[in-house]
């Protein structure tokens, strides 16, 4: 099959590179879900042993290998053999900053099938996913084995912005720091760690939030932190000083996010806070990591969408809450704090 792209002007680059995007991504899901850079981690291996090593089929995983080092993840060491890169360390399961569980929850087939029908979301104005495989979280709830890998992908995804967080933002004087959605506690961890005085309270769902208590456990944290498990459209633990949702409000359309905003506004101390940590949509057309995460929610949920700070502070006012200072927090993400009117 050709595609004619050698006689295409230089001009349509950009588009084909697009196009050539979707083989390099395949190779790279394979990659992370074979586990070929932690079995590479240790120095090169032939194909048919590295193979073996991975349960794979040698001459397929030869051609994968050879997509991957025209990449730059991996490149030829002798007859046959590769190893890793500087690149590809980033695809081991045991190293800070791994994106291998990032890679998996994004090719996992439910998630493929949510971008691959994108097309059809658009002419309905209804998430193909949702219409197939019914609301994200119950779908997670009914499959604990692609629940795992979501969760590690919000750990990983959550670590870069979480170190901004912790040095980007006054915490002083918090006592307690409410996480709302809090996944398995990896922020709040974070955050308790880094200001001993403070306390934490998790919500989450009750598949979700059984996690979370030996996640806080494990940190040596279960004396300073409650876990609770509940639906944060119908109440939030009251009492708090802060509350933070990380990347919960873009879930959800306005109306959704406003019911939430009201339900934190109506539990938090007189003089306390919200804290939104979200990707925050640009007003200008150059490229941006929010653009690609909004097409995301909509292939994925019904409503949810990235959101610019005008789109924040309009939800904000909606629930009686100003919009105050915006922080950069790196990674793509910002803190939006809100206090209320």
């Amino acid at each position: 099959m050709t595609s004619g792209k050698g006689h295409m002007p230089s001009s349509d680059k950009l588009l084909w590179e697009a196009v050539s995007g979707i083989s390099r991504f395949a190779a790279l899901l394979t990659m992370a879900e074979l586990g070929v850079a932690d079995h590479l981690a240790h120095g090169p291996l032939d194909t048919e042993e590295l193979a073996a090593r991975c349960g794979a089929h040698a001459p397929s995983l030869r051609r994968v290998l050879r997509e991957l080092a025209s990449i730059g993840v991996v490149r030829p060491s002798g007859d046959d053999r590769y190893a890793l890169t500087e690149e590809g360390s980033v695809l081991r399961s045991d190293v800070p900053g791994s994106i291998r569980s990032s890679m998996r929850m994004l090719g996992e087939e439910s998630f493929w099938y949510a971008m691959g029908k994108l097309p059809d979301t658009v002419r309905e104005g209804s998430s193909a996913f949702v219409s197939k495989y019914g609301e994200l979280y119950e779908h997670l709830a009914r499959h604990p084995d692609i629940s795992r890998i979501f969760d590690d992908y919000m750990t990983a995804r959550a670590d870069a912005f979480t170190r901004g967080l912790v040095t980007r933002y006054d915490f002083t004087g918090v006592g307690t720091m409410v996480d709302v959605a809090g996944g398995r506690g990896s922020i709040l961890a974070t955050i308790l760690r880094a200001n001993p005085d403070m306390r934490g309270i998790l919500l989450d769902l009750d598949h979700v939030a059984a996690h979370a208590g030996d996640v806080l456990a494990a940190a040596g944290l279960a004396d300073r932190c409650q876990v609770v498990a509940g639906n944060f459209f119908d109440s939030v633990p009251s009492g708090g000083d802060v509350y933070l949702l990380a990347s919960v409000l873009h879930n959800w359309g306005d109306d959704d996010a406003v019911r939430i905003l009201r339900n934190v506004r109506h539990a938090m101390k007189p003089g306390g806070r919200v804290l939104i940590l979200e990707v925050v949509l640009p007003d200008d057309a150059e490229p941006h990591l929010g653009k690609d995460l909004d097409l995301r929610m909509l292939a994925i949920f019904n409503g949810g969408s990235e959101r610019s700070r005008q789109d924040y502070a309009k939800l904000f006012a909606s629930a009686d809450l100003e919009l105050g200072q915006v922080v950069e927090l790196g990674a793509g993400a910002s803190l939006l704090e809100a206090k209320p009117i």
